[in-house]
């Protein structure tokens, strides 16, 4: 109890972060949850994308990047392209789908979702290094270090806080929550491209907003 009362009590009084959060769920929840739904992944792990990145393409001090903060080795092994010219952890659709994959993978080697959360926060080799040292099999049993020990009941006080916002105090009107451009269509480009802005203006839009809908170039 005091482990998650902790939690509630950081992320509402947090503010500004939570704020953001919740003007920007309906923009990218319905995609995630979509993904994990296909993926047999619990729904509750959308929460794990507020908890790592407060759903914008952050980078990290550690270099971890994206939605899901994947880490170049872990991107490269779930099937994301990164490179000099493209960093597909920016890349929405394909992070949230190679983070679903990358967490069924926990569970299957962790045993529960809970230690695939705890695994995905401190990298599998370490959860199953100090499992064996204390001889323990559970999260909820392991003693960790403090970032990871409050991991899951962040994730859980950031569901309890998004689900019920108005017993915490945010109250935020539909028309001011950021909503899916749907206004969009999709371009194929057959041969190599020599300039971004040329392939914007041709299709009479300016480079920032190829930018902004294409990260990940």
């Amino acid at each position: 109890r005091e482990r998650l009362e902790r939690e509630l009590l950081v992320n509402s009084y947090h503010h500004t972060s939570t704020v953001m959060a919740l003007k920007l769920a309906p923009k990218f929840f319905p995609m995630i949850e979509k993904i994990l739904k296909e993926e047999n992944v619990p729904d509750d792990f959308k929460y794990l994308a507020v908890a790592e990145s407060n759903l914008s393409n952050a980078t990290s001090p550690a270099s971890a990047k994206g939605l899901w903060q994947f880490l170049k080795g872990t991107a490269l092994d779930y099937g994301l392209q990164v490179s000099t010219e493209i960093d597909e952890r920016f890349h929405y659709e394909k992070s949230t789908r190679a983070a679903a994959k990358y967490l069924k993978h926990l569970y299957g080697q962790t045993g529960s979702w809970s230690n695939a959360a705890a695994a995905y926060n401190m990298g599998l080799g370490n959860l199953n290094k100090t499992k064996d040292a204390q001889k323990e099999s559970s999260f909820y049993d392991l003693n960790l270090n403090e970032e990871t020990s409050r991991y899951l009941f962040r994730i859980a006080a950031i569901k309890e806080i998004m689900s019920n916002p108005e017993k915490y105090g945010f109250y935020i009107d539909d028309d001011q929550k950021y909503m899916e451009n749907t206004n969009m269509k999709t371009i194929q480009i057959q041969s190599p491209i020599s300039n971004l802005s040329d392939i914007a203006h041709q299709y009479g839009i300016s480079y920032r907003i190829l930018k902004y809908y294409n990260p990940w170039l």
